[in-house]
Order: structure tokens, then C-alpha cells, then sequence
């Protein structure tokens, strides 16, 4: 190991980087993604120099001898074995090619997408006021997205009242069904929700489809490999308890 990368030595122990990747590397997913910030790094080295410093305390007051800590010691083996046999079980569970597009074959409802919408629109608080703005539209003395930004009061009033995409279901009934039912680029309206008085453009529409194999692939061989460890845990766990315990 090169001088550049002992970041500590306590009592001849020698810390280093590869020690302090391996501490972050133990840490929830989340926190290790601060893992390239100095002061973050900083931070964990000071933790793990505690443990350090901690533990040579214990030895030079010989806690190693204590009954607390023969008892934590034996937990702690036990833990460790566990993971390594659970480990043993599961290590050449797989999933072929065949049995993934045997599930997608056999499971199209998994993988459907169901039909959408891309859609604007205009909200106002009155009835009349939507009717003025729909005939300043129809009129073209307004295009709808100036419309939007003028005179509407829901937040995609900034982005000319643009929606993006959304599925049934996800809007207020009212809304939904005015939207799923309008013609690509008619402006409808006013259509009347608990929130106001709509103006709606639909821009497009998709039909509802199946996605392709390529694309839940991943998503099938990761359902598919936690089925197959589950039911070999599950077996195994039967096995050994009917053999030891008694």
C-alpha cells in the first residue's frame, strides 16, 4: 500500500482508503450517494476512527473477556453464518431467457399500458368568462396557449396550459371523460369540475398497447429470480426444521 493512501495509523493499524471505501460501501444506498463529496468522506473517516479508537479502548480494558461480549460475539457468528448459508442456498438460482418470455406470454395483462391522453387547458371561476374566452378562440383573436397564460388559474397556466400526458383515471371524472371523448385539436368546453369551468384542447391520443418484451425484460427476470429464491428459502426452511427442531 502506498504512503498517499494510509489516511491514519492508530497503534501500527494502518487506515486507509480502500478501509474507508468499505465502510461507505456498508452504508444504505441513499447515503452512499454522497460518497464523492470531500467533506462527506471527512465525515465518514471520523466515524470510522471512533470504532477504531473505541475498540482499542475495549482491548486495553480487556471488554473482550466479558460475559456482554462473548455473548454478542456469539450473535454475531450466528448472523454471519446465516447470511453465508442463505447465500450458498440462493447463489445459483436463475432465470432462463425461455421461462421470461413464457411470463410475458402468459401474463399480457402485466405489461399493458392503457390508453392516454396529451392535453391543454384554460380554467376560469365562472361559466361566462370561459364562453368569452372560447369565442375570442374560435374567432382567432387569441391563440389557446396566450389564452392559458392570461386568463387561466391552474399552474400550467405558465406552459399555455399544457397538461402532458395522462392516463384514465388520473383527472376528476368530468375532466376524463371530456378529454378521452374530444377530437385531436378541437377546443371543447366549458366543461364544469369541481375546481371551475374547463377549456380543453386534446393534442394527441394513444390507444392502449402491450409493451414490447425488450423493454420489461429486466422487470420480468427480477419478479420471476425473487419467486424462484422465496420458494427455494421457503423449502429449504421446512427441510432444516423438521431436522433440527424437535
Amino acid at each position: 500500500m502506498s504512503e498517499q493512501n494510509i489516511l491514519a495509523t492508530i497503534d501500527g493499524i494502518q487506515i486507509t482508503d480502500a478501509d474507508l471505501d468499505a465502510y461507505i460501501a456498508a452504508m444504505p444506498q441513499e447515503q452512499q450517494a454522497y460518497a464523492a463529496y470531500p467533506q462527506f468522506r471527512e465525515h465518514c473517516l471520523k466515524q470510522l476512527l471512533a470504532y477504531h479508537l473505541y475498540a482499542k479502548m475495549a482491548e486495553e480494558e480487556k471488554m473482550d473477556e466479558t460475559e456482554e461480549f462473548q455473548e454478542l460475539m456469539k450473535r454475531a457468528r450466528r448472523d454471519i453464518l446465516a447470511q453465508v448459508a442463505i447465500s450458498s442456498v440462493l447463489k445459483d438460482i436463475t432465470v432462463s431467457e425461455e421461462e421470461m418470455q413464457a411470463f410475458y406470454k402468459e401474463n399480457p395483462d402485466h405489461f399493458t399500458e392503457g390508453e392516454s391522453v396529451q392535453a391543454k387547458h384554460i380554467l376560469v371561476d365562472t361559466e361566462e368568462k370561459a364562453q368569452e374566452i372560447f369565442a375570442a378562440i374560435e374567432k382567432g383573436e387569441i391563440s389557446f396557449e396566450d389564452a392559458a397564460k392570461a386568463h387561466s388559474s391552474c399552474p400550467s397556466n405558465a406552459q399555455g396550459g399544457d397538461l402532458g400526458e395522462f392516463g384514465r383515471g388520473q383527472m376528476v371524472p368530468e375532466f376524463d371523460q371530456a378529454a378521452f371523448e374530444a377530437e385531436i385539436g378541437k377546443v371543447i368546453g366549458p366543461v364544469k369540475t369541481q375546481f371551475g369551468y374547463h377549456l380543453i384542447r386534446v393534442e394527441s391520443k394513444k390507444e392502449a398497447s402491450v409493451m414490447e418484451f425488450d423493454t420489461v425484460k429486466d422487470h420480468i427476470q427480477g419478479t420471476l429470480l425473487q419467486q424462484k429464491q422465496n420458494e427455494v428459502y421457503s423449502a429449504k426452511y421446512h427441510e432444516l426444521h423438521e431436522k433440527y427442531v424437535k
